[in-house]
């Protein structure tokens, strides 16, 4: 959580070589989770539409990845949320 943290505050100041080291990262990770690119963007629609229902939310800053430590992979969501809404319409079944 503290490398998420960390990585999250100094997003601004990497390098290229820092940003290419990332990227590599997510590519392995990927892999060894064995998700495909559009997968993953459907996966990122489908929390923009669920989210949405109930925050604000700026959908460009939206940031979806794949972690991996000690054999298990987590999905990590970075949302930025501008308000929560006060009204939530209920779909009928």
């Amino acid at each position: 959580m503290l490398e998420f943290l960390a990585r999250l505050f100094q997003r601004h100041s990497l390098s290229s070589k820092d940003v290419a080291k990332e990227r590599l990262r997510l590519v392995l990770v990927h892999d060894r989770a064995n998700i495909s690119p559009e997968l993953l963007q459907l996966l990122k629609d489908d929390l923009i539409k669920t989210v949405s229902k109930y925050f604000e939310i700026e959908e460009k800053s939206l940031e979806v990845t794949l972690d991996t430590s000690d054999d298990v992979v987590a999905l990590v969501a970075s949302i930025p949320v501008h308000r929560v809404k006060r009204s939530v319409k209920v779909a009928s079944v």
